[in-house]
């Protein structure tokens, strides 16, 4: 065994109350069991009991926002050091791969009624549409997943920098997961070359699971001009203009500004600003990704809200204002408030916006119910207004993260399979 990872095993003291799990995994993971299994050298046995709740422990382990959730509930973070529960988490799925233990293979061994003659069609690739399919195979249930790219992944392929998360894991991840029998449409686009007419009389149900990945806007003046872009975008398509000796803004302070920040420094730009409206210990990246950006040399104007894009045609300069933070009433943080007369200007040559996603133009199309925001308004079944269809992830508007995403399919699908056998 790995004697880092043994040492890191050793810290949990298995709590019967398991905060870990209950409070900080969005997934639920059994955390304690499985470090005990690790602890025990047994591979196998960690990995079915990882399995049993998530299917990406080797990317979860990875790129989870440990601090906020799993590890930031650890009973021993609160007097020192918490069990380093991500690393222990990917080491499991790597040594899985590596003895040739497979989540066939696990699911196989577990007794579980098999629903041969049902069928399910997911739309997206990405974790939530992943999650889903695996846990529907689980039961024995066709499944077909339909994606507009030629690969799957969506977000752990086209918005997670290499390094941070190796394509090599997502592919071996999501081989992993098709191994259980899942059929794969590819350049397979909702409203184009699918319609969820035509699925609906050849599916018992569908999932919808395409994520949100249009990049939000500010709507501030200038936003128009040439050399503004959406960070999502950016990530998604690598259409990245030359950084060389170049000064590039980012707005917003979560992973995506870092996984921009870090990407654009990389690629030669001259000077990389990190523009956030609050404080620091208000960022929701991950405080990991945020330490790393400022080791590349990656600068952050904390308290600093965007007023204008400055330029003829092209970005050239961008007006901001200092913000105070103000503890306001009904709010659990505290609010970013411009000080009056505090503008200035800096000089910028590209402005990226990495302030969330939004869902795109193709699912407002659908004949479903939406929020204000674009979301598909789901029930607590994960059933939209037509119940054949259900969705998760982004797109119905569940938590931005991966494991999030992934609780949202592994859910659907529990709420499709009571469905199925009933009928």
């Amino acid at each position: 065994m790995n004697e880092q990872i043994y040492e890191k095993t050793k810290k949990c003291l298995n709590c019967k109350v398991k905060p870990c799990s209950n409070k900080g995994c969005p997934l639920e993971n059994n955390i304690p069991a499985f470090i005990q299994a690790v602890k025990e050298n047994n591979i196998k046995e960690a990995y079915s009991i990882i399995s049993e709740t998530s299917v990406l422990p080797g990317i979860c382990g990875r790129i989870c926002p440990h601090e906020k959730q799993c590890q930031g509930s650890c009973v021993r973070g609160i007097k020192g050091e918490a069990v380093n529960i991500g690393d222990i988490e990917a080491y499991i799925f790597d040594k899985a791969m590596e003895q040739g233990i497979t989540l066939k293979e696990i699911y196989q061994e577990q007794p579980i009624e098999k629903l041969k003659n049902k069928k399910v069609a997911i739309i997206g690739g990405g974790p939530a549409g992943l999650t889903c399919a695996s846990f529907l195979a689980k039961q024995g249930i066709q499944v077909t997943i339909y994606e507009k790219y030629t690969y799957l992944g969506g977000i752990l392929v086209h918005g997670i920098p290499d390094f941070r998360l190796s394509k090599e894991i997502v592919e071996k991840t999501i081989k992993n997961i098709l191994d259980l029998g899942i059929e794969v449409q590819y350049e397979k686009r909702l409203g184009k070359e699918i319609k969820l007419e035509t699925l609906k009389q050849q599916y018992d149900a569908i999932f919808l699971a395409i994520g949100a990945n249009k990049s939000s806007k500010m709507e501030v003046e200038g936003e128009n001009l040439k050399g503004v872009y959406g960070g999502n975008e950016l990530l998604e398509k690598n259409a990245h203009p030359d950084y060389t000796n170049k000064i590039v803004g980012i707005i917003g302070g979560g992973n995506v500004a870092m996984d921009c920040a870090r990407t654009i420094k990389r690629k030669g730009a001259k000077e990389v600003k990190v523009i956030y409206r609050r404080a620091e210990e208000q960022m929701p990246a991950e405080r990991k990704e945020i330490e790393e950006a400022k080791k590349e040399g990656i600068q952050f104007l904390f308290q600093n809200n965007i007023v204008k894009i400055i330029g003829e045609n092209q970005v050239e300069k961008v007006e901001l204002i200092k913000t105070e933070l103000v503890q306001k009433e009904g709010e659990t943080r505290k609010v970013p408030v411009n000080i009056e007369n505090s503008n200035y200007q800096i000089d910028i040559d590209y402005i990226i916006m990495a302030l969330g996603g939004t869902v795109s133009e193709e699912t407002l199309y659908l004949p479903l119910e939406h929020n204000k925001w674009g979301n598909i308004i789901v029930n607590e079944d994960y059933q939209t207004s037509d119940s054949q269809v259900y969705a998760g992830g982004d797109l119905a508007g569940m938590k931005g993260t991966v494991a999030w995403a992934a609780k949202s399919g592994r859910e659907a699908a529990k709420k499709i399979i009571e469905k199925l056998k009933d009928c």
